[in-house]
């Protein structure tokens, strides 16, 4: 850790210095940041009937009890996706807020089976999506990587023939990663498709610990053999678990305002994360389905620390720094980054900033 002087910035320094300094995002699902807005100028340009009249009333459908809640709009939100350029811009209209927000790295979780399923070709997605991590790059200077996530409701069956399919595109995507409903589905259902993406040489994420119990961390960390939890906040019901993760420092992409959304806690002055960081685990702050939860990084940034006083600067510098850590970036574009946040608050100490 830096020698930075945390203690000594100004508290009311700190809303500013997090909304401007540099930051990873390492969970956001790509389809998750569509805005209604869009979903609308989508359908009209391809000819898809939506069941709702306007954009308020898809809004205000966004309303969710639980995680199976979400997904069902979520993926009717997905059926205005067609065409490559429809993946295209749905990704730099993401990648445009991003670079607002200070993004310097984004690791985007794409879901092919939700698109395939629908007679949409996976080339398209890919293309689409990998071109707009190319133009992120030389526009806005955002470093963008795509991870391939398969449908846990789904068998294991089908997340190997889309592994498979993806293959032709094995340099457009880093990793592969486990999303979609987490009750009753546990890791080891995907032993086997983990396993052979790991023999390619891909990275390998899954979510845990969100609504499925601790248990299904151990499974992600012991048969899966994941590089990251995404989510994982209920590994606090489990210490051995805990000091496992601390030891290893295995990171947690966690994501504040989703929790809420989907009632994994009741509010955010509730959330567990001063205790994760307390237990010296590599949290993360993200956005996960910014569109749907109300909020991308920066907000989640901004509500999360205004509703917990336990959260000041030294945590603010730690989850920032554990996102670039946690990335899957070279470790010298990660050094540059690093420089940069040691950089960002150094300038926010008074006797540095005036």
């Amino acid at each position: 850790m830096t020698s930075i002087a945390f203690d000594a910035i100004p508290r009311d320094r700190l809303p500013g210095l997090l909304r401007d300094a540099p930051k990873a995002e390492l969970h956001i699902h790509i389809e998750g940041s569509l805005e209604p807005e869009l979903i609308f100028r989508l359908a009209q340009r391809n000819g898809v009937a939506l069941a709702y009249p306007d954009v308020a009333a898809l809004r205000a459908a966004y309303a969710f009890t639980d995680l199976q809640s979400f997904l069902d709009i979520y993926y009717a939100g997905a059926s205005v996706l067609l065409h490559e350029q429809d993946f295209f811009d749905m990704a730099w209209a993401y990648f445009e807020r991003a670079a607002a927000d200070h993004v310097v790295r984004a690791e985007l979780f794409f879901d092919p089976q939700t698109h395939t399923a629908r007679g949409v070709d996976i080339g398209a997605v890919v293309g689409g999506l990998h071109r707009a991590c190319e133009q992120a790059q030389s526009a806005l200077g955002i470093s963008a990587s795509l991870i391939l996530c398969f449908l846990r409701h789904l068998s294991e069956e089908a997340a190997l023939a889309t592994l498979e399919a993806a293959l032709p595109y094995r340099d457009r995507f880093i990793g592969v990663g486990l999303d979609s409903s987490e009750r009753g589905h546990p890791p080891e259902k995907f032993a086997r498709v983990f396993a052979r993406a790991r023999a390619l040489g891909l990275h390998l994420v899954a979510h845990a610990g969100e609504e499925g119990p601790p248990a299904y961390i151990e499974s992600a960390l012991d048969i899966l053999h994941v590089e990251r939890i995404d989510h994982g906040v209920r590994c606090l019901e489990s210490p051995p678990l805990v000091a496992r993760l601390a030891a290893l420092r295995t990171p947690l992409t966690v994501c504040p305002l989703s929790n809420i959304k989907l009632r994994v806690f009741n509010s955010l002055g509730e959330h567990n994360l001063p205790a994760l960081l307390a237990a010296g685990l590599c949290a993360t702050v993200n956005s996960d389905d910014p569109a749907y939860f109300g909020g991308y990084i920066n907000d989640n940034f901004a509500a999360t620390f205004a509703a917990l006083p336990a959260l000041g600067p030294r945590q603010g510098y730690a989850l920032l720094r554990n996102g670039f850590e946690a990335s899957f970036a070279t470790p010298a574009e990660k050094a540059a980054w690093i420089s940069r946040l040691d950089a960002a608050f150094q300038a926010a100490l008074p006797d540095v900033a005036g």
